[in-house]
């Protein structure tokens, strides 16, 4: 008789033993992995967001994976920064195909933009959107905006102008002028190098070189008009063939005025 009962109530802890098992399992679990924090749940959803804007007013070009299209170039692994590049200065989303986008009205708001961005990152890895540290130009001192200026006319200026004022290039595209692009576009044009813009690592230009850049043209950006007009700011070449136009042209006129009025007095 006790030998059944032992054998019954065996079969009834059977159940509670088990329970409290898996009890045990599930606490032991919570402790060793820890909840998703609030910030991945921001992040999932932002790039819910990206991913709704992108499916309107994207994917209709780039496909709806990023993958590319005729229309469009595949966005895997260029990154949030190419896109926060792309639409914070109103190149995108384009109206037309052409050969070169230009900068244009911003039709995304800021928050839009993040969201974009970050679901077109997580195609693939590329450069991130920069903290404000790595191209704000505050604090620089007068030695490091010269060498910006010295870096700016051995990488940029080529194709920018000696001080930014934009330059035409071959088959129909052209350098932008650069007085009127902001510090973080600077930055990541240097880092995602769009459309015929070559990309520069951090091995070539390093994040302090590129606030140094950014310094430079802020500066040159700002400082007064000595001299009158600028003529686009493209330098001594456009300068000096302005002067010469209008000085040898003139005086060759005058030149010319005068022969004809001592031969009519004749």
């Amino acid at each position: 008789m006790n030998t059944e009962s032992k054998r019954k109530r065996k079969a009834q802890a059977r159940p509670w033993v088990l329970v409290m098992a898996l009890l045990v399992v599930g606490l032991a679990y919570s402790v060793v992995v820890p909840p998703s924090s609030s910030a991945e749940t921001e992040m999932t959803q932002q790039i819910e967001e990206g991913k709704a804007i992108f499916d309107v007013s994207c994917s209709s070009c780039h496909g709806l994976n990023g993958e590319g299209l005729s229309a469009g170039p595949s966005l895997i692994g260029v990154g949030a920064a190419s896109v926060d590049f792309q639409m914070g200065t109103g190149r995108m989303p384009a109206a037309r195909g052409e050969a070169q986008i230009p900068a244009g009205e911003v039709v995304y708001s800021q928050e839009q933009i993040d969201a974009v961005s970050a679901y077109v990152a997580s195609f693939g890895p590329g450069p991130a959107i920069p903290e404000s540290s790595q191209y704000d130009p505050e604090g620089l001192n007068a030695d490091e905006i010269a060498r910006g200026g010295a870096l700016f006319r051995a990488n940029c200026s080529a194709c920018h102008g000696i001080v930014g004022g934009g330059g035409a290039m071959p088959e129909g595209k052209h350098a932008p002028a650069l007085g009127d692009t902001e510090d973080v576009h600077i930055y990541e044009a240097v880092r995602t190098g769009p459309q015929q813009m070559p990309t520069f690592s951090k091995d070539v230009l390093e994040d302090d070189d590129v606030r140094q850049i950014i310094g430079f043209l802020n500066t040159a950006d700002e400082a007064p008009r000595y001299g009158g007009l600028g003529m686009g700011n493209h330098g001594p070449v456009s300068e000096g063939f302005w002067i010469f136009l209008l000085g040898i042209g003139g005086l060759s006129a005058i030149a010319a005025w005068i022969a004809k009025k001592g031969a009519g007095a004749r």
